[in-house]
């Protein structure tokens, strides 16, 4: 990773010294022009303000959180629950979190510009619901070979979420609140990821790691419900 760091770094700032002064001097004016009409803007608190209590910045919050929150679950637990229900082999069934983040991995790749085209919203839809079918799939076809597949697969419909989410959110924020509102929601989401795994093994105590599965579906149903409240997206008047 280092050595990738490196090179990227040096091919972008590659020539950067002959930079003409003109053009870094219009930077400069541009900067210094959008300063000017700032100046009666409101404070950083005042817009953080704005973005907590804007509609969307909730229900989008809610969504990443339940979002990150089921992602994170099944990649920490579903190892546990093969190993616990299907008697998997720990030396094996290791691979299945690694082919779950292949899975969201090349479905950021392969499928974010297909649901772009699609329509974001429709598209979230389909993959929320494509995503429950399989994780009722995984949580009961008792083969564990079937069940990495299905865990994969759930990873592949999850991964062009979290894009097609971000880009409908920025559609519908206005422009001052964008990056308030962004950042908290993608704070929220962090927070999901810490907060729902960690329930997922206070009940897999008592219930054992089968608990992992109607966790997820639930944590699908609060993404539906969230999504669907969302308000329309309507052309900009600013």
């Amino acid at each position: 990773m280092s050595l990738f760091n490196l090179v990227f770094a040096a091919w972008s700032f590659h020539n950067y010294e002959k930079d003409l002064p003109a053009q870094l001097l219009t930077a400069l004016q541009q900067t210094a022009s959008r300063q000017e009409q700032n100046d009666d803007a409101p404070s950083r608190k005042e817009v953080l303000k704005q973005a907590v209590k804007n509609k969307t910045t909730l229900l989008g919050s809610l969504f990443i959180f339940a979002y990150q929150g089921a992602e994170v679950s099944i990649s920490g637990w579903v190892v546990s629950f093969l190993i616990s229900y299907r008697h998997g082999d720990p030396s094996r069934v290791g691979y299945v979190s690694a082919g779950f983040w292949a899975g969201i991995t090349v479905g950021r790749f392969v499928l974010s510009h297909p649901a772009h085209k699609f329509g974001e919203k429709v598209a979230v839809v389909l993959l929320v619901l494509g995503s429950i079918a399989f994780q009722l799939m995984t949580w009961f076809i008792p083969n564990v070979i079937g069940e990495a597949v299905t865990v994969a697969l759930v990873g592949l419909l999850l991964g062009p979420v979290y894009p097609c989410a971000t880009a409908v959110f920025s559609k519908l924020l206005p422009r001052h609140i964008q990056m308030s509102s962004l950042s908290f929601t993608s704070a929220m989401g962090s927070s999901g990821g810490a907060v729902a795994p960690f329930f997922t093994g206070l009940l897999a105590q008592n219930v054992g790691t089968v608990v992992l599965h109607p966790i997820c579906i639930g944590l699908y149903v609060v993404m539906l419900a969230a999504w669907l409240s969302l308000p329309k997206i309507s052309k900009r008047s600013e």
